[in-house]
């Protein structure tokens, strides 16, 4: 094993150390943003159990305002890029649900991204015990 392979190796596996780092970052992100969508879901679907809701809306630094929510109001939908459309419940329970169902392939795509890494770095950890054995056998 020449001292080249070696740092080539080292520096093979610090790269895949750090991608794993970034997709670790990245499902953590997905299942914050899967439990956002759930629980705008759940929250959507309990607006039609009374007419009319009573609730609290955050202000910011601690404030908050009463407010009376009709169930049959439309709802205001942040679809990305600054935009947003206007939807009754129906449509947007439909939408969210959408978006539960592409977060959760995004989940399992980047976990199977995961497991990829863990596997090269595993068998990088196995190549430089090898070369550093081999080494060590020829001194």
């Amino acid at each position: 094993m020449s001292e080249e392979q070696a740092q080539q190796l080292m520096y093979q596996m610090q790269m895949l150390e750090n991608y794993f780092t970034e997709i670790s970052r990245k499902e953590e992100s997905l299942y914050g943003m899967l439990r956002e969508a759930t629980s705008a879901t759940e929250s959507i679907k309990s607006l039609g159990e009374k007419p009319e809701l009573n609730t609290l809306v955050p202000m910011g630094m601690g404030t908050f305002v009463k407010a009376k929510i009709s169930s049959n109001e439309k709802l205001i939908l942040n679809i990305g890029a600054g935009a947003a459309i206007e939807k009754d419940k129906d449509s947007a329970i439909n939408f969210l649900e959408a978006r539960i169902k592409e977060l959760e392939v995004a989940i399992r795509d980047t976990s199977s991204q995961k497991q990829q890494v863990v596997a090269n770095l595993e068998q990088g950890k196995q190549q430089f015990n090898r070369m550093m054995q081999s080494s060590k056998n020829t001194n």
